[in-house]
């Protein structure tokens, strides 16, 4: 981005704050600015984990050989996907992030809104999510159109609400502290699977998760019980023509 470009870029999204008529983090710069330091820090491990888990849920469907990834930021999951063999596109909504993916992936990136979904039927082969489901104010919808663009399947990375950072986060908001997460709707594995009952009714599909984020002392850092911070979710569409 030249001089020029980067000026009116500035001018046109400084007075922008709001997303689906709310405040949100990801439309302030002073917060999109360091997010990607956020997983180069202390966030490393938990980014190792998630990956583990997301590359082995949705490596299952041999499938899946193109990707779009909604709720992109950065890209840095983004990035990612070719590591395992899939070639990945991304979306956002906030262009303060896709302002700086655009300078870090290579590959396909658009401005839009999640919930209508600028793509004809069966483009990609999937749809992920990585924590950036939890912000959606439909869900179902979401959810309709996901399987609507992706032909095969649609893979959750989700922050756990069964995880005691949850309640500290909350008593952090209360104090004016950590706005990330205010407008965060923390989802279960349970009620992530009755929202996406609800979205696919009539349709024929198998859904697999597992959990991570556990502490690092803990036996295992893997496993299929609803606890720890992260959970992943692949829901493989089986009626896919």
């Amino acid at each position: 981005m030249s001089n020029l470009q980067q000026q009116k870029f500035d001018l046109v999204t400084r007075d922008l704050r709001k997303w689906q008529g709310r405040e949100e983090w990801f439309f302030n710069r002073d917060h999109t600015d360091t997010y990607e330091l956020w997983y180069e820090g202390r966030y490393k491990r938990a980014e190792v984990w998630q990956k583990k888990v997301i590359g082995q849920l949705i490596k299952k469907d041999e499938r899946v050989k193109t990707l779009l990834e909604f709720g992109c930021g950065t890209t840095r999951f983004t990035r990612w996907w070719k590591e395992i063999g899939i070639e990945a596109s991304g979306g956002d909504i906030s262009p303060f992030m896709l302002g700086q993916g655009v300078h870090l992936f290579d590959g396909d990136l658009v401005l839009a809104d999640s919930h209508h979904m600028p793509f004809k039927d069966h483009t990609f082969d999937a749809l992920a999510f990585i924590t950036t489901f939890e912000y959606y104010k439909d869900p179902v919808k979401v959810i309709r159109e996901a399987a609507r663009v992706g032909k095969y399947g649609i893979v959750f990375g989700m922050m756990n609400r069964n995880s005691p950072k949850v309640v500290r986060r909350r008593v952090q908001e209360m104090f004016g502290k950590n706005p990330f997460y205010v407008t965060a709707t923390f989802y279960t594995p349970k009620k992530l699977l009755a929202v996406i009952a609800e979205a696919l009714q009539g349709r024929d599909y198998t859904i697999e998760w597992t959990a991570t984020g556990l502490p690092q002392w803990f036996p295992v850092q893997q496993w299929h019980q609803p606890y720890g911070d992260f959970f992943g979710m692949y829901v493989r569409l089986n009626d896919a023509i």
